[in-house]
């Protein structure tokens, strides 16, 4: 009986030239964006060559390249979703398929007519992000295009067909309320985001019912709403230390939103924790580096982002709909001694 033929990966040229996966595949890809000396590029091209690696010629060929496109409307160095298109981008390697990222900054028709040149290449499919938790109307891409799409961080309640990938806002922010209530915190103060983001509402949501299943009588004024920015989140921390019962923590919709927080509490000589805990959202670096090191939420984009590309690595065509909670990352300014 013939034996049959094992399938070359990446994995099984990197062994043999000495190189990682990562640099097979860029080489592979021909990117020029890491710098790679040439001897190595050539090593990784005839080590290729003599295992009979079946898709060789896409290195002469760039346009036959199979490849997802990850589409997103606009992103900050710092965003912690940044975590999503790294671990996407290196599933895909795995799959042997190239990520392209376009970023077309909330342009729709931009959007559309990337799409458009997209059909006439061999992209597998297309995946629609969102650095910000959301829900979007799809509709406007969901019918411009046969290519398969998924959404990650956001979702689509008019689309039940359209597959998508997003953290738990909600029970993300039961389970840090909780902790603080855990820590004997009994009037946790919630400084939100702006009020028709669907991550505020989620993260409200969960804030609130953690504080009602623990029987703790919610009050309007521990909510202060801001637009993201740390000069908001510091004069709203002012406004609840003005409260005739100020809270004894607060929660933080965002790491960022912290740092006015921190700052406020500090023009007042509160010192955290011992006169009040305080906890963020979505664990920025930033959070081992403040003193004292916060708590905070580290959401789970890795994971989303790799799924989302496996989901169209393996042609699924399920109606997939993922919600994954986050980890709660205990630090000093929520322990009580």
């Amino acid at each position: 009986m013939m034996k049959r033929k094992t399938k070359v990966t990446m994995n099984d040229i990197a062994r043999t030239a000495g190189v990682s996966q990562a640099t097979v595949s860029l080489v592979l890809n021909q990117s020029r964006n890491i710098k790679l000396s040439e001897e190595t590029r050539q090593r990784v091209i005839e080590v290729a060559t003599a295992l009979g690696y079946a898709r060789l010629p896409a290195i002469h060929s760039p346009r036959n390249q199979e490849e997802i496109a990850l589409l997103i409307g606009s992103l900050q160095s710092y965003d912690p979703f940044i975590d999503a298109i790294s671990q996407a981008r290196e599933a895909a390697w795995r799959n042997e398929i190239l990520l392209t990222v376009y970023e077309y900054g909330d342009d729709a028709e931009l959007a559309l007519n990337i799409i458009r040149q997209l059909e006439k290449r061999n992209c597998v499919g297309i995946i629609l992000a969102s650095p910000v938790t959301a829900v979007s109307d799809m509709s406007q891409f969901r019918d411009c295009t046969e290519l398969p799409l998924v959404l990650l961080n956001q979702r689509d309640p008019d689309s039940p067909l359209l597959p998508s990938f997003v953290p738990d806002d909600y029970a993300n922010a039961f389970q840090m309320t909780r902790h603080l209530i855990h820590q004997g915190a009994r009037r946790v103060a919630h400084i939100t985001g702006e009020a028709w983001m669907d991550a505020t509402k989620q993260r409200l949501a969960g804030w609130r019912a953690a504080l009602e299943q623990a029987e703790i009588t919610v009050l309007n004024e521990w909510v202060c709403e801001t637009n993201w920015q740390f000069s908001e989140s510091y004069q709203a921390t002012l406004k609840l230390l003005a409260l005739e019962t100020p809270p004894d923590a607060i929660f933080c919709a965002s790491d960022w939103l912290t740092i006015g927080c921190y700052q406020a509490l500090a023009k007042q000589g509160i010192v955290i924790p011992d006169d009040i805990l305080v906890a963020g959202y979505d664990d920025q670096k930033i959070s081992e580096q403040l003193t004292p090191p916060l708590t905070s939420i580290q959401l789970p984009y890795s994971e989303l982002g790799r799924l989302a590309v496996e989901y169209l690595c393996n042609e699924e065509d399920a109606a997939t709909h993922v919600t994954l909670a986050g980890r709660l990352k205990t630090r000093k300014s929520s322990l009580r001694e």
